[in-house]
């Protein structure tokens, strides 16, 4: 049996893949500093699974705290999402990205070079590609300066880990996800981030729930089809199975280079006012909403290609984004409860 280290393995994307690679029989080794999440987590994974994940209570910043998770445990992977992730915030708190997002980054990379290493997957995102000149993106499109702090440091996590993978001869998959929503079906694990959320799903079902005043559009004249801004959403439980079949792709040695990316999103976009009529519709309620200002950081829009995703990894996604909404609405009801 594999045992997997994830890294931010109780926040939404992370908790979803572990249920994943324990339902698939993987070993997992969960580490979060509990930032931006509950331990109550760790228990609703147990719930779905049956096993209990082992869970380290350690912040990635910390290199001494790290290194004794790798002395603990023999690992054969990692999954590294701990990192920060607002696009807004990291506008306002540049220097806190850089030294969460690259530093931890480097420590594990160190332990996987000193220790002889390998199959690592990086949690990386769909803007690296900046505002691209075509769409759908493919994995061709030109990673463009960034828009946003946390697009950049996106990245130059990136190539860190191509310079550490071609050098030290460990196998590594970047997935430039597009944009997670959505709930486990037990509606036992899903989105519920601390504070005022900086993603539009939970904005939307908190105002529904009537816990937000109004849900607010940034910006309504976007060179659009209703003027607002454009995103592909994909349901969690689908981009947790890309990282299952990302990992297998490089236990099995079937990676083609030492580093490797690929993009992960439905290959539809929808707007931000086709996500409010949809979720209004599925859910039969009204959410009440303005129009705003454009937001610092934010493109026009990105939907993926995801062709060769498919292909590579013989992935694809199964969850229409109607089903991902009301799993969204009924996660949420369960928190108001």
């Amino acid at each position: 049996m594999k045992k997997i280290l994830v890294t931010g393995g109780l926040g939404f994307i992370g908790s979803h893949t572990v249920v994943e690679l324990q339902n698939e029989g993987f070993e997992v080794v969960i580490i979060d500093n509990l930032s931006n999440t509950s331990i109550d987590v760790l228990d609703k994974i147990t719930e779905i699974t049956g096993t209990k994940p082992a869970f380290h209570k350690v912040d990635v910043r910390v290199k001494s705290d790290i290194k004794s998770v790798f002395d603990t445990h023999k690992i054969d992977g990692i999954i590294h999402f701990a990192a920060f992730k607002a696009v807004g915030e990291s506008m306002n708190k540049p220097l806190d990205y850089y030294e969460n997002n690259l530093s931890s980054l480097i420590y594990l990379l160190q332990e996987m070079r000193d220790r002889k290493l390998d199959n690592f997957i990086f949690s990386s995102s769909c803007t690296v590609y900046g505002q691209a000149n075509a769409l759908p993106i493919t994995e061709d499109a030109p990673v463009k300066a960034a828009e946003s702090v946390y697009g950049n440091t996106k990245q130059i996590g990136e190539e860190i880990i191509r310079d550490t993978s071609n050098t030290y001869k460990i196998n590594s998959i970047a997935l430039r996800y597009f944009n997670p929503m959505g709930a486990h079906p037990s509606i036992k694990i899903g989105e519920l981030p601390i504070g005022v959320p900086q993603n539009l799903i939970p904005f939307v079902t908190q105002t529904a729930a009537g816990i937000r005043k109004e849900l607010s559009v940034f910006g309504d004249d976007y060179p659009t089809k209703d003027g607002t801004a454009v995103r592909d959403y994909i349901h969690v439980v689908d981009l947790a199975k890309a990282h299952i079949a990302a990992l297998r792709r490089l236990i099995n040695k079937k990676n083609k280079k030492s580093f490797e990316y690929f993009n992960i999103g439905t290959g539809k976009g929808s707007s931000v006012l086709e996500i409010i009529n949809a979720f209004e519709k599925v859910n039969n309620l009204k959410l009440n909403y303005k129009i705003v200002g454009r937001r610092e950081g934010d493109i026009t829009a990105a939907f993926a290609d995801t062709t060769i995703a498919n292909k590579e990894l013989n992935w694809k996604t199964e969850i229409g984004l109607e089903e991902a909404l009301e799993s969204a609405w009924k996660w949420q009801q369960k928190q108001s409860v």
